[in-house]
């Protein structure tokens, strides 16, 4: 009896320290040697239980390594309205299934806009940077420099359609040799993006926080990703639910149709239900669908492709 009673305790301990435990620790790269636009928020960075991170004051990328990668790269970024990163629920998840698949996921944390630095573009900065070093580190984690893409949720999804489409744009002084390497991604994926800040869709929070309370038209056109595309934007997959009440489906619908008109490879999938924020998918709903149709694309365009050896 005496026996069973401490199995039951250890069971109970293990299942708590699982748990607590189920984000593990990984390698972080930081992104500057000099953090532009200081000088930020006081303290460290503070997450919640829930894995939302706020007080980003040195960003970095969070390194999902495959035992056996297969050449691609993806850069995740998390939604949070440009808020707080939401990496318990879409950022850190989606990081771990792609790593499944033998595709280095390097998660995005990003600094915030309203958190006391300089300039509103600190996400784009960042980003930027991000993909600049996850091309000049290509070597070191067996990565082809032609493959490498950037995956976003919500107003991740906005991020990563931004810097997609404006990769020729200068967000920060260059620092080093790697601010010399390319920014434009291979290919892009936004799932339930916020796309447009023009009306009606100027009623999210990323819109706030980018634009804040009266902004200009001209700005309100600048910071609408559909309004970037040209020719030279990555093919792009997108995903949507029908009835979300946060980034209505309008955004992908807009942003597919900017696609057409520039002639570049997208593919666009909308989901009966699902709301919004449910990253790898919602319960009772076929958004989980999304992962397969996007591992599908990725072979239809040449991407995901039988492994080979990277030097």
């Amino acid at each position: 009896m005496k026996n069973a009673f401490f199995l039951f305790l250890f069971s109970v301990h293990l299942f708590w320290a699982q748990k607590e435990t189920s984000m593990v620790p990984l390698p972080a790269v930081p992104l500057w040697t000099k953090i532009p636009d200081g000088p930020g928020p006081n303290g460290g960075k503070i997450t919640s239980s829930k894995g939302s991170l706020t007080h980003i004051s040195s960003p970095q990328l969070i390194v999902h390594q495959p035992t056996n990668p297969n050449g691609i790269a993806v850069l995740v970024i998390s939604g949070g309205g440009y808020a707080h990163i939401e990496s318990g629920s879409e950022g850190y998840p989606t990081g771990e299934w792609l790593k499944s698949k033998g595709i280095t996921a390097f998660e995005l944390e990003y600094r915030l806009p309203g958190e006391g630095w300089a300039t509103q573009l600190v996400p784009f900065q960042d980003a930027q940077r991000a993909i600049r070093i996850i091309r000049s580190t290509a070597k070191k984690y067996k990565i082809d420099p032609d493959k490498i893409g950037v995956l976003g949720f919500s107003a991740g999804g906005h991020l990563a359609g931004y810097i997609a489409s404006t990769f020729d744009t200068m967000y920060y002084p260059p620092q080093d040799a790697i601010d010399l390497v390319s920014a434009r991604p291979d290919f892009a994926a936004m799932i339930y993006p916020v796309v447009s800040m023009l009306p009606p869709n100027n009623t999210t929070h990323s819109f706030k926080s980018l634009l804040g309370k009266n902004p200009d038209i001209k700005d309100e056109i600048k910071f609408s990703v559909e309004k970037q595309v040209k020719v030279q934007t990555p093919m792009t997959f997108l995903a949507h639910a029908e009835d979300d009440p946060i980034s209505p489906v309008e955004n992908s619908i807009l942003m597919y149709q900017a696609l057409k008109n520039n002639n570049i490879p997208a593919e666009m999938h909308l989901f009966q239900t699902g709301g919004h924020g449910w990253g790898l998918g919602k319960k009772n709903t076929n958004t989980g669908e999304w992962k397969e149709l996007f591992l599908n694309w990725l072979k239809v365009n040449g991407v995901l492709t039988t492994p080979s050896k990277i030097l």
